[in-house]
């Protein structure tokens, strides 16, 4: 009975911990763009939703895509035209777009979800290589030139997204809402048995679950939510491009994750941060066309001395340091 009571007493403090650290990291998303530029916190905050939705494919399902651009891509695109051409509100546009990224990641992965390992990311980037092709002929992409001057509009048409600072705080909400969901699917009886599949997925299927039908799901909430940083990006950089849709984007995110942190709930978060910063700030110097090699051994030695990434390393020291 003691033990019990200790055991409920550690997760009680463990819980209102994490309550606390999530109403500290609330309180500075809000208060951010009063001390730093609201573009740039709104394009880490965009990376940062992509790079959360594919550590959950990869983090906890253990499916290792090298096609998620084509749904960032496919989430800007269409967003971007409806609200040019059809004339719809912003969260409208949005919602769009994340559906039609979602469905592309339903296709997606009935063709490659029977597949693992290099086969399945193999697969993935075929897929995105068709998908970014298919962009640059379509017409309403704008091929090369992109779609330019995608309007912000105004939020349930009341709210004007014209300014910065009403649009960083609806970057916020999104970001928050996509990190919340992320955050409760990991946490849920799903959550767990996606875990189980990527531990061993031989002892999964002996204990009676579709394992299939488990991925297929995370890949497509990935998928979508994918789109929806796509979406976003669209409109606060009022532009959607062939860039969002290259296999470099597909390279950047892993990169992001990698960095950060598989498997951690925070570590995309702080990857896209540094991956963002460092991309902003050497671009304007004389390393700028150094950009990708510097980036390049980044990912080198987090892979080879950082193996856990910036979060994970902090966890285990604070663990082996302070438990």
């Amino acid at each position: 009975m003691t033990t019990q009571t200790l055991d409920s007493s550690a997760m009680d403090k463990s819980v209102s911990k994490n309550r606390m650290l999530y109403a500290v990291l609330l309180f500075l998303g809000l208060v951010a763009p009063l001390a730093i530029y609201p573009v740039f916190l709104m394009k880490v905050l965009c990376f940062a939703l992509f790079a959360c939705a594919f550590n959950l494919m990869l983090g906890y399902g253990g499916l290792l895509s090298f096609g998620h651009a084509a749904f960032l891509a496919t989430g800007g695109y269409i967003t971007g035209h409806v609200v040019m051409q059809w004339g719809v509100t912003p969260e409208i546009g949005i919602l769009i777009g994340t559906l039609c990224s979602a469905a592309m990641g339903f296709v997606f992965g009935k063709l490659a979800i029977r597949r693992q390992g290099i086969y399945f990311a193999m697969i993935t980037l075929a897929l995105s290589q068709l998908v970014f092709f298919l962009y640059v002929q379509a017409p309403f992409t704008g091929g090369e030139n992109g779609l330019q001057g995608i309007p912000r509009g105004e939020l349930f048409g009341v709210i004007s997204l014209a300014d910065n600072m009403p649009m960083y705080y609806f970057v916020f909400a999104i970001f928050v809402l996509g990190f919340a969901l992320i955050h409760r699917t990991i946490h849920s009886p799903f959550g767990q048995i996606l875990k189980a599949i990527r531990e061993n997925e031989p002892r999964a299927v002996s204990l009676g679950y579709d394992v299939d039908k488990y991925k297929l799901v995370a890949f497509v909430i990935s998928a979508g939510l994918a789109g929806l940083a796509g979406s976003t990006k669209s409109l606060v950089f009022q532009l959607s491009s062939l860039t969002d849709a290259h296999w470099h984007m597909s390279g950047e995110v892993i990169l992001m994750t990698l960095l950060g942190g598989v498997g951690t709930i925070f570590g995309p978060v702080v990857g896209a941060a540094t991956v963002v910063t460092l991309q902003n700030y050497l671009s304007q110097g004389p390393l700028a066309s150094w950009v990708p090699v510097i980036l390049g051994l980044i990912f080198v030695i987090c892979v080879l001395i950082f193996r856990s990434g910036i979060v994970g390393e902090i966890q285990k020291f604070a663990k082996k340091n302070f438990s």
